[in-house]
Formats: structure tokens, sequence, C-alpha cells
């Protein structure tokens, strides 16, 4: 199957599905938390000033991380260049100093954040897959997908030079190739997050035991959607920077599960 960008003109302004795709999500989860915490006795409106931060947060947060990644600057500045790992750090972090000086309880916000976190990244997933970015590796599986003017083009020469590997001898540097399409995988997998933490969203279990759930369960999906993805930054053999960083966010998952196991539960607010 071949996958062309989706891109919506207004004259010379462009709008790509990525763009259309991040609005909706942040819109989404927004309103997922806004219900939460609705349902909790809890003013909804925290729940907009925390996608507001988040916006802010995590754009700054993703662009700096692609900088320093790639020691390029420039792409500060200009309209590419962003790394979800960043954009979650930037975001929590905006969000964090929010809620502190908010007076809200950052575990309990997290618990009732934590089904909107998982629905917002199916969306965020959708609109790397509508630019034919952050796909995987070639493969002849049937449902291996094809970017010809993907972010980079999913090209014989681009697995070589940007990504590291190898194709088969023969095959032209211009020849287009079908990849795994990881965007999806992941999609899949945060779907399926999202409905086991909307069910469990008024468990009795101790205050941060859903965020960690998220936390633990993220990070293995991740770390398992990389043994998949065309990267070009593995350091260790085939173990990426993504999959160190998911290892973290997976231990600090369990970390969470833990210490909620010996609290009693407690409501957003």
């Amino acid at each position: 199957m071949t996958v062309y960008p989706f891109v919506v003109r207004f004259g010379s302004v462009a709008i790509t599905g990525y763009g259309i795709m991040m609005m909706v999500a942040f819109l989404a989860a927004g309103w997922l938390f806004a219900r939460r915490l609705s349902e909790q006795g809890t003013d909804p409106g925290i729940a907009w000033d925390c996608v507001v931060a988040a916006v802010l947060g995590g754009l700054a947060g993703a662009k700096v991380y692609y900088a320093v990644l790639m020691a390029d600057w420039g792409s500060l500045l200009s309209r590419g260049g962003l790394v979800w790992y960043g954009g979650f750090l930037g975001g929590s972090l905006a969000v964090l100093g929010l809620l502190w000086w908010r007076r809200q309880s950052a575990l309990a916000m997290g618990d009732a954040m934590a089904p909107a976190l998982a629905a917002g990244y199916v969306l965020g997933r959708i609109g790397c897959f509508l630019v034919g970015d952050d796909y995987g590796r070639p493969t002849d599986l049937p449902w291996g997908m094809a970017f010809p003017q993907g972010s980079p083009p999913t090209t014989a020469g681009t697995m070589q030079a940007l990504f590291g590997i190898p194709v088969p001898a023969g095959v032209t540097p211009e020849q287009v190739l079908a990849v795994h399409p990881t965007q999806l995988y992941e999609a899949a997998l945060a779907f399926a997050l999202f409905v086991v933490l909307w069910r469990l969203r008024a468990t009795r279990r101790g205050t941060g035991w859903l965020l960690g759930l998220w936390f633990l369960y993220s990070g293995i999906a991740r770390l398992l959607v990389e043994v998949f993805r065309a990267k070009d930054d593995r350091f260790f053999g085939p173990f990426t920077l993504a999959q160190a960083i998911s290892l973290l966010v997976a231990a600090a998952g369990l970390a969470l599960m833990a210490r909620a196991g010996k609290a009693a539960p407690r409501s957003a607010g």
C-alpha cells in the first residue's frame, strides 16, 4: 500500500494531517480529562489550563530535545524537528508547574489524566502516519506501507544513508520500499491502553496507581515497537535511545504502582 501525505491547503497556507491530529489530540484529551474531573466533583477548568500548559511546554520541549539530539540549533526556528519524548518532558514540567501553582495533587491529577494521555497519544500517532513520519524498517509483510513523500521518503537510499539499513543487491537508491507502519502499531497499543484505563478510572487503588500503569504500559509498548522502527539513534547494537528512555519510563511506572499499593486512594482536587 502506498500512502501520501494528507495536506489541506488554503491558498499559500498548508495544514498537514499531523497538525490537524495534534490539535484534535489535545482537544480530545482535554475533554476526557475534564469529564473525569467532573465525575470526581473537581473544577473541570483545571483540565483546560493543563492543556494550554502541555501545548506550550510540549512544543518547547520537543524542539529543544531535537536540537540537542541532532546538534542543530537552527532547527529551533524551523517548522519540523519535533521529538515525542522531548515534548512529553517539556509538557510534563509545564503541567507540574501549573498544578503546583494551583495547589493540586500531581499524582491524583495524574490518575484522572491517565486515560486522556493514552487517547491523545493514539491521535498523535495517527497524525505521524498521515505525514509519513516515524515509520519502520523495510518489510515484505502484507500490511507493509510505502511513503514515497514521507519525512523522509522510504527509498532504498534513505534506508542506507540515514538509518544504516542494508537493502537487497540490485535495488536502486530511488526505489521506494514498503516498511512497517509502526505509527499504527503504537496507535493500536495506545488505544488498548486507553480502553483499560477508562474502565479502571474509578478504581479505589492508591493515588498514582493509574498513572503508574500508564507509564509502565507506555514504556513497554514503545520498547517493543522500537524493534521495528527505522532509527538513526542506535547506540548499543540494535538498542536505541528511545528504548533506553522507555525502560526508565516503565521503571517509573512500576515504582508509582508499588508506592500506590501502600497508600489510600485520593481524588483529584
